[in-house]
């Protein structure tokens, strides 16, 4: 009689359960299809040039995905060119990497559109930064006759001369559905061939879906250190991709902070690291919330040139950092501080206090040292 009553009871809680969890879903659901953002998505949520993790055209799409499609619609609005453009580009990259920067492929291929550099793409240290890749990938389809009237799919096999052409055709409409979630303002004519034009920062920031997420939100303390110069005597990790990371960084000093920048003339904080990595064929993701994770973590006491510090900055929160620098050695990190300081050196113990995550991209790993290895370092 007691089992059977215990029976009951199991299957009762069993079915009020379900019945709460299923409730829940249509609710994440519904505030999906309402909202069209994921949950913990959006500017306020996992944030990002692109919006962070939402549901568009059906599909959903993380950060560092929604990131990058915004980057490449900014870029084919910088260029004039039509959404047809970027419609193609997108499909591109959603068959070749689903949006992400990886650093592998089949041979040698790397980065958002698996460019190869044995093949005349460019090095690796270009096509693993989406700026250039996707300069590369449009200066290659404009010079395409008929480019803009090509059949679904045509023109990116064209481009990319791919063993599976079937594959992009599918994978326009998806791509459709994102160029207009980021596209602003109306379509472009096809242009006339000719010679790509400068980029026009201001046209690309209203692909972003995001405003400016904020800077350090850290003062700048008085130092010794010079913040937009090499400190005299400065020396460089041996490490060869760590030493290419690094010493790029560095030559970033003095350059302004655009929002969504990569370089070559502007960087938001992240923009600067995938740029700097990039540099030493390292491909990591776009934005700090996909940054957070790359790599492997590390610690103060670890801490080796090159790797990702990461502080909330000033709208961010300790769970959710929006500020990234990277550690060059000597007690210094390098960063794009904000809009109107722009890419500066720092006392690495100007962040201690706020850091909430380092993680350690590539080469070798730091040695434990004591706390005095966070204090302002001597030029």
């Amino acid at each position: 009689m007691n089992q059977g009553k215990a029976g009951v009871a199991v299957a009762v809680g069993a079915v009020i359960v379900t019945f709460l969890a299923a409730t829940l879903t249509i609710g994440m659901a519904m505030l999906s299809a309402v909202s069209g953002a994921l949950p913990g998505g959006g500017c306020g949520g996992d944030g990002g040039l692109g919006g962070g993790s939402q549901s568009i055209g059906g599909s959903d799409w993380n950060a560092e995905q929604t990131e990058n499609a915004a980057t490449i619609v900014g870029i084919v609005m910088q260029r004039g060119l039509p959404k047809r453009a970027a419609v193609i580009a997108i499909s591109t990259t959603i068959v070749e990497s689903q949006l992400v920067n990886v650093g592998h492929g089949d041979r040698d291929s790397l980065g958002l559109f698996q460019q190869r550099p044995s093949q005349g793409w460019g090095s690796p240290a270009e096509v693993t930064n989406p700026v250039y890749a996707t300069n590369i990938f449009l200066d290659r389809l404009v010079a395409l006759s008929g480019w803009a009237s090509m059949p679904p799919g045509a023109a990116a096999q064209a481009v990319q001369a791919s063993a599976f052409p079937d594959r992009y055709a599918p994978q326009e409409a998806p791509a459709a559905a994102l160029v207009e979630q980021f596209w602003s303002g109306p379509d472009n004519p096809v242009p006339a061939p000719a010679a790509p034009q400068a980029p026009n920062v201001q046209l690309a920031s209203a692909a972003y879906a995001c405003p400016d997420q904020g800077g350090v939100g850290v003062p700048l303390a008085p130092s010794d250190i010079d913040p937009k110069a090499v400190p005299p005597g400065f020396t460089p990790p041996t490490d060869p991709a760590q030493r290419a990371a690094v010493t790029f960084a560095l030559a970033q000093l003095g350059k302004p902070y655009v929002w969504g920048g990569k370089g070559p003339d502007g960087f938001d904080c992240s923009g600067l690291m995938l740029a700097a990595w990039a540099q030493a064929g390292v491909p990591i993701p776009a934005g700090t919330v996909s940054q957070k994770s790359a790599g492997s973590p590390a610690s103060a006491a670890t801490i080796a040139p090159g790797d990702l510090v990461f502080i909330p900055g000033s709208l961010g929160s300790p769970g959710n950092p929006r500020h990234v620098g990277m550690y060059v050695g000597h007690g210094m990190v390098v960063n794009a501080y904000d809009s109107s300081t722009g890419v500066i050196l720092q006392p690495l113990s100007d962040w201690e206090a706020e850091i909430t995550h380092i993680r350690h991209i590539a080469g070798p790993p730091g040695q434990p040292a004591p706390d005095a290895a966070l204090a302002e370092a001597a030029p």
